[in-house]
């Protein structure tokens, strides 16, 4: 299974991400504008934690957009975030959008295609998205 690159406009949401169960490869998008790493992405290896693995946490800060590769046969992932659910604010980049370039591993699923959502199939194009808006400094 494979989530898309999500994010929300109006109410954006950090997110502290956490993995149950399983195994994922988690991704960040950088959009905030202003930022000299807008439209670089990282991603990260995230396990349960077991006797033989610490405790994984991944935050992602409000405007970035988030999205998750499952490595193992099933996984569980919990987010704790800054805002609450918008969804008429919520957006989608196309996961495999060729501007980002992201370097899934989907080698790890043994020639198999990921399984996508139909809304995530549906995500825009990173030139075509809409982005947050870009925060102006207050003057004091």
């Amino acid at each position: 299974m494979l989530r898309g690159l999500h994010y929300q406009l109006g109410k954006p949401q950090g997110k502290l991400v956490r993995v149950l169960s399983g195994h994922i490869w988690d991704v960040a998008v950088d959009l905030r504008r202003e930022s000299p790493d807008f439209g670089k992405w990282a991603g990260f290896d995230l396990k349960a934690e077991t006797s033989a693995e610490h405790l994984q946490l991944l935050w992602i800060p409000e405007g970035f957009a988030h999205g998750f590769l499952v490595l193992s046969d099933t996984a569980e992932v919990l987010y704790k975030t800054t805002n609450i659910y918008h969804p008429q604010g919520e957006r989608s980049i196309l996961w495999s959008d060729p501007t980002l370039a992201i370097d899934w591993p989907l080698g790890a699923l043994n020639g198999i295609s990921p399984s996508v959502s139909p809304k995530d199939a549906l995500g825009k194009h990173f030139l075509e998205a809409e982005f947050p808006p870009v925060e102006v400094p207050h003057l004091v």
